[in-house]
């Protein structure tokens, strides 16, 4: 027979195995593995240049939208760097997001899946069967990652987000621009947040716009590192990777 003490014990240690079960899985879950995108994921050229070429052969861009580009890359400091077109989408402006994001999905599925790295997969899998939050952090637009998210199964995703006013783009970002420091600021909110536990996370990028969050790990991987970064990588003792 179980006696009123007994059942309160029983019921006792059922709640106490609940909470143990719940802070292992919290703490499971507390580990991020953050990734970069362009030549990291998807190894080679940006996507962002290839969906222009899509967009031009579907006659949607054409030599109006690479003369504004032009003039914009010459007017802004320092000239004719390719960060300033980071910036601003010029070959958006006055494009509908409906128009974007329909032929977004068929470049994503076209594309951009088939270029997906066997090792950055790899990677992904790994991390999901340990539980880790799935991050893309990526200075791409969102209208061409929000395709490939759910491709890959990753909810949290942070890309660069078109300002879209009277139902069309305006060719500006609304900030803060998911690329060097603007990565750092968006992942240490989401940290905090989520009470993610950045020593103990991953992160995996390409470029010097991936040094903030590859900095703000415990587990930093250079994949395909362009721009200096496999110096900086020797420098600084991080691991390096090549991933097709």
């Amino acid at each position: 027979m179980v006696t009123g003490s007994s059942k309160v014990v029983q019921n006792h240690h059922n709640l106490t195995s609940t909470l143990d079960d719940v802070v292992e899985r919290r703490t499971q879950g507390s580990v991020a593995a953050l990734f970069d995108v362009d030549n990291t994921l998807l190894p080679g050229e940006a996507s962002e240049v290839l969906f222009f070429g899509f967009l031009w052969r579907r006659g949607l861009v054409g030599w109006g939208e690479l003369r504004r580009s032009a003039a914009w890359l010459a007017g802004h400091m320092p000239p004719f760097s390719l960060h300033s077109l980071r910036e601003r989408k010029v070959y958006l402006t006055g494009k509908r997001p409906e128009d974007i994001g329909s032929l977004a999905r068929e470049f994503c599925q076209a594309k951009m899946i088939a270029r997906l790295s066997k090792q950055g997969r790899a990677k992904l899998d790994a991390h999901r069967q340990a539980g880790h939050e799935l991050i893309l952090v990526t200075g791409a637009p969102d209208f061409l990652i929000a395709p490939l998210a759910e491709f890959l199964g990753v909810s949290t995703v942070f890309a660069a987000k078109p300002e879209q006013r009277d139902s069309v783009y305006t060719g500006a970002l609304i900030p803060p621009l998911p690329y060097g420091p603007g990565k750092r600021e968006l992942i240490l909110a989401h940290a905090q947040e989520m009470g993610l536990d950045l020593a103990g996370s991953y992160a995996y990028g390409d470029s010097p716009g991936d040094h903030d969050i590859l900095e703000l790990v415990g587990h930093p991987l250079v994949v395909n590192p362009i721009r200096g970064m496999a110096r900086t990588a020797r420098r600084l003792g991080w691991p390096v990777a090549t991933w097709k």
